[in-house]
This record gives structure tokens, C-alpha cells and sequence, in this order.
């Protein structure tokens, strides 16, 4: 069955930085678009930044445009998002999913993708 698993969480201080994994298996990783959403206490789950099969395209929410990066490595079916310049909003547990973008798809809409893991928590201290 498909399994994916997040890592790399855990606490820092506003202005740093985290590298989160996610690493997929029981699915042909580069058949799939992958993407990065985030729930915090209270409040729905929302898109974070997703990544095209072969990707070449990659797509951020607002609050994150010029502070996130994603990328994928096909070869180890791995996504990667890395977060620089850390605030304390981006507190929330962070997902990671696996989708098939179709026309007319919204990206960075979670009800897009198929398969979840069970998410790595982030919390930025102020």
C-alpha cells in the first residue's frame, strides 16, 4: 500500500531554518504531483507549496513565496521543503501528499491529493 512519511520537524527560533522530508513509497513516485500543506490548532488545512511529477513546475501560497522552496528527487522518491526565515505563523503540523493534477485543478487545494502522511510538526519560538 502507499506509505508516506514526513520528517525533519521540530522547534526553532523566528529567522531560522528547517528542512523538511518526505519520502514515498507503494506508488510510482514521479506518476504523482506531491505537495506540502500545513494545519494549525483551530484552523483548516491549508496548501503550502506543491510540485509538479517532473518538477518543473512549482507553485506557494502567499505567505510563504520567497522564504519556502520545494523540490523532489525523482531517483530516491523523496520532496523536500526547505524554510528559511522562519515566523512564528508558520507553527502548524505539516503534511505531505501525494495527487494527480488534472485541467482545471486547483494545486495547492488539499482535497487534489489522494495519499497523507502523518505529519511532522514545526514550531517557530518568537
Amino acid at each position: 500500500q502507499v506509505q508516506i512519511v514526513e520528517s525533519g520537524g521540530g522547534l526553532v527560533q523566528a529567522g531560522g531554518s528547517l528542512r523538511l522530508s518526505c519520502t514515498a513509497s507503494g506508488l510510482t513516485f514521479d506518476d504523482y504531483a506531491m505537495g506540502w500543506f500545513r494545519q494549525a490548532p483551530g484552523k483548516e488545512r491549508e496548501g503550502v507549496s506543491v510540485i509538479s511529477w517532473s518538477g518543473v513546475n512549482a507553485y506557494y501560497a502567499e505567505p510563504v513565496k520567497g522564504r519556502f522552496t520545494i523540490a523532489r528527487d525523482n531517483a530516491k522518491n523523496t520532496v523536500y521543503l526547505h524554510m528559511n526565515s522562519l515566523k512564528p505563523e508558520d507553527t502548524a503540523m505539516y503534511y505531505c501528499a501525494a495527487g494527480r493534477w488534472y485541467a482545471g485543478a486547483w494545486y495547492l487545494d488539499p482535497g487534489t491529493y489522494n495519499y497523507w502522511g502523518q505529519g511532522t510538526q514545526v514550531t517557530v519560538s518568537s
